[in-house]
């Protein structure tokens, strides 16, 4: 019942995509994980912990971050939003079916995304090394993408159609994606203990995939988006060529070609 209730939660935030498209994986995403972290407080209220609640209020936090961040960008920023009706489709003429088929989708990868906490929720799982850790994890990728939107921002206000190399992004091109996956990966690790199913299994395992997809995912297109921009530049190319895309230290330094990374 519990599940269903969190899906009915992202089913109603999420729909905010049925007024303009882009809200579905933006908008409608963030403010879903952060409606999710409170239902789930509300509904196991009696049996929380110290560490369960952590988890809950990092929900909330993630979501508002990000969704947060999403809107005063999209508010504040005028070339941003003409590049975006550029990058992403209006959704204009497209069928409705397709739409729900879109937000059911997403819908059901935002729930299986936090399924590890509502599942050690669900099964009573008493905190354990586990937990904790997968929680500091979390915390972890939360400030990494956090510190990495800040340090963009500001190289961005200096310099609007300049590329950001300083900071977290000396280490790797898309930092804020790469904490996006240090976060949903404590997220997994925090629930392992619990899984008492293949069917937890299988939710706890394809919510995890499904995000770490989509950062690839995009992290594809913003390089591709950095190509057409910046590709002429000598500096530029040094850049990319010495920095990973998305995970410090591993040598993969472009997924452009990967043409299966489409989300």
């Amino acid at each position: 019942m519990e599940f269903w209730i969190l899906v009915i939660i992202a089913l109603l935030v999420s729909a905010i995509g049925f007024y303009k498209y882009v809200y579905f994986i933006s908008l409608g995403y963030g403010f879903s994980i952060a409606a999710m972290g409170v239902g789930l407080i509300i509904m196991y209220k009696d049996s929380l912990t110290l560490w369960t609640v952590l988890a809950c209020i990092l929900f909330v936090i993630y979501g508002c971050r990000l969704g947060g961040y999403l809107l005063i960008r999209e508010i504040k920023s005028k070339s941003y939003g003409a590049h975006m009706k550029k990058e992403i489709k209006s959704g204009k003429g497209m069928n409705f079916g397709v739409k729900v088929a879109i937000w059911v989708t997403c819908v059901l990868l935002y729930v299986l995304e936090v399924a590890p906490v509502y599942i050690r929720m669900a099964n009573g799982g008493k905190v354990d090394t586990v937990c904790i850790v997968g929680i500091v994890i979390m915390i972890i990728g939360l400030i990494i993408e956090s510190l990495a939107d800040v340090q963009k921002s500001r190289t961005k206000a200096v310099n609007p159609n300049d590329f950001c190399s300083k900071g977290l992004y000396r280490m790797v091109r898309c930092p804020n994606y790469f904490g996006e996956v240090i976060f949903w990966t404590g997220v997994f690790i925090s629930g392992i203990t619990t899984y008492a199913s293949a069917i937890q299994w299988t939710m706890a395992v394809l919510g995890y995939v499904g995000i770490v997809y989509v950062m690839f995912s995009g992290a594809r297109r913003l390089e591709i988006r950095q190509n057409k921009n910046y590709g002429d530049r000598e500096d530029y190319q040094k850049y990319v060529k010495s920095t990973p895309i998305l995970i410090p230290l591993i040598p993969l330094y472009s997924v452009e070609k990967h043409k299966w990374l489409v989300a």
